[in-house]
């Protein structure tokens, strides 16, 4: 597979209120970056604007290596079809993304194998919980094997059970992908990252490993493991 990067070049997005996202520059390579900050940080933005959902105020994001549309996204409030069937629904987003019509099938199957809704395939996505319906949101980004994938809140609606089940799924994909989680759960940082991003104030506050991250822990700030510390001590009275 051909080497693929996500690159950032002082990436910018002003809105009226005020709040501005960046200059942000960054290079993010195979393997899973967890994004982390506190609400209104700029992670949703963030995200909207790597997708191209959003056009920046100025500088730019995209992929190198790979064809634009090997993307896929799965953002914190997905709208989905819900009289459509959970096949009905990948088989639609598989023609989307160019998944020919021979391994469409196929491609949808494993989607939702990867996310446990195989026994669902035939279900109305209306009739669904809410924490199906964001493992299906999941199998949407999947279901064409993208090089990029961008998961903004993945394990939103899942039981811890659920959790662990889809890091160990974001994780088994990840070796030669861009993959990148929002996320605001200390265990998907710790079950997940690569690479740890975090965002304060539309800026990035810290870019390391879980490890290095761990070092700069403040050990009178609260919480119980040293990471759950250095994020405390980091985002500070943010939240």
């Amino acid at each position: 597979m051909t080497e693929v990067a996500l690159q950032c070049r002082d990436l910018t997005k002003s809105y009226s209120n005020g709040f501005t996202l960046g200059p942000i520059s960054l290079d993010l390579g195979a393997g899973i970056t967890c994004v982390v900050g506190p609400n209104g940080a700029g992670k949703s933005t963030f995200f909207r604007l790597i997708s191209n959902v959003d056009q920046p105020s100025a500088g730019s994001a995209g992929l190198s290596g790979v064809a634009a549309h090997d993307l896929g996204y799965l953002p914190q409030e997905p709208v989905l079809p819900m009289k459509a069937t959970c096949e009905q629904f990948l088989t639609y987003v598989a023609w989307l993304h160019r998944v020919s019509s021979r391994r469409r099938a196929e491609a949808v199957h494993t989607a939702l194998a990867q996310v446990g809704l195989e026994s669902r395939a035939s279900s109305r996505i209306g009739a669904l919980s809410g924490g199906m319906r964001r493992r299906l949101g999941v199998a949407h980004a999947l279901v064409h094997q993208p090089s990029l994938l961008l998961f903004d809140e993945p394990t939103a609606g899942l039981d811890p059970r659920q959790r662990v089940a889809l890091r160990d799924t974001v994780r088994s994909i990840s070796a030669e992908r861009v993959v990148v989680v929002s996320t605001h759960l200390v265990e998907d940082v710790r079950g997940l990252a690569d690479r740890v991003v975090v965002l304060l104030d539309g800026g990035v506050e810290f870019d390391g490993s879980v490890s290095e991250l761990e070092r700069l822990a403040d050990p009178n700030a609260p919480g119980e493991s040293d990471l759950e510390r250095a994020l405390a001590t980091l985002i500070g009275d943010s939240e």
